[in-house]
């Protein structure tokens, strides 16, 4: 049995996002990232379903502060970044 890797996007804003942050957060996002390839949906990671949303696909990963919202494309078997950013700010 192949096991099937999401190929992991970023969004033009999400990567403006993730820029300013500090360098070892930036490179725990990136490992998340790695992970999440492999399984979007791991028990191993702090993942959520983000709730009143218009897309049933997307969900938020937290990293200590910051926060990742992504979406799961499963026909396309990608998963898109769309937003970085500190909890506070991220939901705006």
């Amino acid at each position: 049995m192949t096991t099937k890797f999401y190929a992991v996007e970023f969004k033009k804003s999400a990567i403006k996002d993730l820029k300013p942050l500090p360098k070892e957060v930036q490179q725990r996002i990136i490992d998340s990232m790695n992970l999440l390839a492999v399984d979007p949906f791991s028990s191993i990671l702090p993942i959520r379903k983000m709730q009143g949303s218009s897309s049933e696909n997307l969900y938020r990963l937290r990293i200590g502060s910051y926060r990742v919202v992504y979406e799961v494309q499963r026909e396309k078997v990608v998963i898109l970044v769309i937003r970085i950013g500190h909890r506070k700010d991220v939901y705006r």
